[in-house]
């Protein structure tokens, strides 16, 4: 059945200038969103609808006085540490040790996998983040599970196997040779099926060797519409290891340049150490800052520097980095960059936030004619955000002006109990 969605429609047009910048925006006070096999069709005042033959079956879903935007999109994420989150003390490279390789080490079961991509995958939907892209384990049959519930949600999910071969337990390693055979097999079997998409996934340079690097320059060669994922510089010991293991390249980011895994397409987890060199490179061949900052908080890793990155024409997303991150939420994630900034004399404002987490992250993505807006041929993507959520926040917003100020109180208050509901194709999930 057609749906047409009643209340408070919120999409960005483009990039905010400043907090001010109210042309980036469009905001209905009372809108309505069309939405037909999946994908919107217009959107309006409520008052201007027309009711013609072409909307005689049609279910009208009032959620007034809730806001209605496009659904969160998170760019980078891990499937198998969901049983990570909070998992107590030491910083990054001891935190994989102890909990994160055991924890994906039973990955390795079809049933494991099957019964916690239900688990990953809803629980995003729960929070409000309707597009994910995922690191599976180093196991073929994570990321088939994770694949196979995202296509019965009919969900945009990009994902890939964790290509390793070293400097971890061998349970959760592969070789150069299996892992460059697997991802090419995964490749052939999901990427571009439906909405799915595929991200060749080597961890980091210090749990990849050179060979297995080389063999993931290949796939992206061969596979040239596939997304890159990894990991850059996220903390100072990992950058002092990577180093001693690549010693003649220039620095962190050189590594995976020599092995031509740079591009408009390549995510690149963290990117908090940058240097100057490796800030112009990644501009040059519009590779992706992607900032984590529950995790970096969590891990104590660093402080991304938004305004340094973007003032030099590096692209950047979002994400959650869950279970590094502390939260699937996008909204405790942009809490968390905010109070980062605000470290580094900068006032992240919540138009850019929100920008962010939907356009921003889509753009990144080079998906902003399928997800991240409300525009007409999008796909129906949409999260309905109550805003009263809890008595703080119903208390707060009795002071608050505009929408601006709202969105504020959204970002800094707000979890998963503030998501009313969630259509992913114009299904509700939520």
């Amino acid at each position: 059945m057609n749906k047409i969605l009643r209340g408070r429609l919120l999409t960005f047009l483009r990039k905010p200038d400043n907090h001010n910048d109210t042309e980036a925006f469009d905001f209905l006070e009372d809108g309505y969103l069309s939405i037909k096999n999946g994908k919107i069709t217009s959107r309006g005042q409520f008052s201007e609808f027309k009711f013609d033959e072409e909307h005689t079956n049609i279910e009208i879903i009032d959620h007034r006085p809730n806001i209605i935007m496009p659904g969160f999109i998170d760019v980078h994420n891990h499937f198998p540490q969901l049983r990570v989150l909070a998992s107590y003390g030491t910083q990054l490279m001891d935190w994989l040790t102890n909990f994160t390789f055991p924890e994906e080490a039973k990955f390795s079961k079809s049933s494991h996998c099957n019964k916690f991509a239900k688990i990953f995958i809803q629980t995003l939907f729960n929070h409000g983040t309707t597009t994910s892209v995922s690191f599976g384990s180093v196991h073929q049959a994570s990321v088939d599970s994770l694949f196979s519930e995202a296509l019965a949600k009919n969900m945009c999910l990009i994902a890939g196997k964790v290509m390793m071969d070293r400097n971890a337990p061998k349970n959760v390693l592969d070789t150069p040779e299996s892992s460059y055979r697997e991802t090419k097999s995964l490749i052939e079997k999901w990427h571009k099926k439906e909405r799915l998409k595929y991200a060749v996934s080597p961890r980091f340079c210090i749990t990849s060797s050179a060979r297995q690097l080389e063999l993931a320059g290949a796939l992206m060669k061969e596979f040239d519409d596939c997304y890159l994922q990894t990991h850059l510089s996220e903390n100072k010991q990992e950058i002092a290891l990577a180093m001693s293991l690549f010693p003649s390249s220039k620095d962190y980011l050189d590594i995976y340049a020599q092995h031509n895994l740079l591009g408009p397409k390549s995510l690149m987890g963290h990117s908090i150490h940058l240097s100057p060199r490796e800030i112009y490179q990644m501009a040059e061949t519009k590779t992706v800052a992607v900032h984590c900052p529950t995790s970096n908080l969590f891990l104590g890793s660093g402080l991304y520097n938004f305004v340094r990155l973007s003032d030099n024409g590096v692209r950047t997303a979002i994400a959650s980095d869950t279970g590094g991150g502390t939260s699937f939420s996008m909204l405790q994630n942009l809490d968390a960059a905010y109070k980062i900034q605000q470290l580094q004399n900068y006032s992240l404002d919540p138009l850019t936030s929100f920008y962010w987490i939907t356009l921003g992250n889509a753009n990144a993505l080079g998906l902003q004619n399928e997800i991240g807006s409300l525009e007409s041929g999008r796909y129906a993507d949409i999260v309905v955000l109550n805003s009263k959520a809890t008595r703080l926040s119903a208390d707060r917003l009795l002071d608050c002006n505009n929408l601006i100020e709202e969105l504020f109180v959204v970002q800094t208050l707000g979890d998963d109990r503030f998501v009313e509901a969630v259509y992913v194709a114009g299904s509700r999930v939520k």
